[in-house]
């Protein structure tokens, strides 16, 4: 099976192709291995949307359903027992490539349950019950960037747990995040641990930016708003690059990169484009840049490996660039820290939906399979 070649050169630039999707069909399948050969696969996120779909889809979860009912566990339970055997599966696909690569890239990624958001202590609590239950060292586990996420954050990683901080919109916000995760390798340091079997992203939302900020730009109405439309999550992007190369080459970092830890690489995600006028790779074209990480669909991996193209590096040389775009949008009344809370707290509000949504899926099948025993 041949590697495509405009994925193996996205690649060869900086990006760490990952993909934004599991299922256990896709697992069964072979599909995730294919992608490893064919697509320069080297990861895989997923979140409580993503599972919510999968449940619902198929009888590929029949049959552990079916067993969990039998053993009338509770839904809860349940829920935690079908999305870690995912992702374990799923790490034990990947486990050659983080071989391959030193355990930087072969990463999967789970979230705590997105009802805790606001509650730090649990969230801690439920990492670690989720590293113990997947138990591989491929993990990752998805910490949201809320005020209560951070100091969650930076207790995963000082217990050595490696972390995909998750929606991120804010460049204030992500400066907040860098910082959890320099103090959770700090405590992780004072704990004896080795800070080279840490490894942490940190996933800056791209798309809905400008889906949100574009809404805004509409009501004002004007050419000049309109002429401004499309360019607002690019520039938040590189902006968050120019704050990640701030940060980890300060002399904070360089003290604990002596200590043998790897930097928190930025991952972009939401990478889809929401706008049929856009561009369909616009989101993995405009960000190429050194150590990224991009998670995409599996649709938008297919777009770019039909006719994406690589450049050496789309973001530094705009950093100027994105810095005015936001001067102007505030000249117009855009309101960009009203933005991020409005795109923060809408995330966390879609996934806790979908996420009782996988609960209500998940107890209507363990209802469904323990009346066909008591049939039988």
């Amino acid at each position: 099976m041949s590697t495509n070649q405009n994925l193996a050169a996205l690649s060869d630039a900086g990006i760490s192709v990952w993909l934004d999707d599991i299922s256990r069909q896709r697992l069964a399948g072979g599909n995730l291995a294919e992608l490893i050969e064919s697509r320069s696969l080297a990861g895989v996120t997923s979140n409580p949307t993503i599972f919510a779909k999968a449940v619902s889809k198929g009888g590929g979860y029949d049959e552990q359903i079916a067993d969990l009912a039998r053993r009338k566990v509770s839904v809860e339970e349940a829920v935690r027992s079908i999305t870690t055997y995912d992702i374990r599966w799923a790490c034990d696909v990947l486990r050659g490539v983080y071989d391959a690569h030193g355990g930087v890239d072969g990463r999967v990624s789970l979230e705590v349950d997105p009802r805790l958001a606001h509650d730090t202590a649990t969230t801690i609590a439920e990492a670690k019950a989720l590293w113990w239950a997947v138990d591989r060292p491929n993990l990752m586990i998805k910490i949201p960037a809320t005020e209560a996420g951070l100091p969650a954050i930076t207790a995963a990683i000082a217990a050595g747990i490696s972390v995909n901080v998750t929606l991120i919109f804010s460049l204030d916000r992500y400066r907040e995040v860098m910082d959890a995760f320099l103090a959770g390798l700090e405590g992780a340091r004072e704990a004896g641990i080795d800070l080279s079997t840490i490894q942490s992203v940190a996933s800056f939302f791209v798309s809905r930016v400008d889906t949100e900020i574009d809404k805004r730009l509409d009501s004002i109405g004007t050419d000049e708003a309109k002429s401004l439309k499309g360019k607002a999550a690019i520039a938040n992007a590189r902006l968050a690059y120019q704050a990640y190369e701030e940060v980890f080459s300060g002399p904070r970092w360089v003290g604990l990169a002596s200590f043998g830890a790897h930097p928190q690489r930025p991952l972009w995600a939401s990478t889809s484009v929401k706008d049929p006028d856009y561009r369909d790779v616009m989101y993995v074209e405009e960000l190429i840049a050194p150590n990224c990480v991009n998670t995409m669909p599996e649709q938008t991996m297919e777009d770019f490996a039909d006719h994406g193209r690589v450049e050496a590096d789309t973001v530094r040389p705009g950093y100027g660039e994105a810095a005015e775009l936001f001067e102007h949008l505030a000249r117009i009344g855009v309101d960009y820290d009203d933005v991020v809370k409005v795109l923060e707290d809408e995330g966390v509000e879609k996934f806790a939906v979908s996420w009782n949504e996988l609960l209500a899926e998940v107890e209507s099948k363990l209802a469904a399979h323990a009346e066909d025993e008591n049939r039988g």
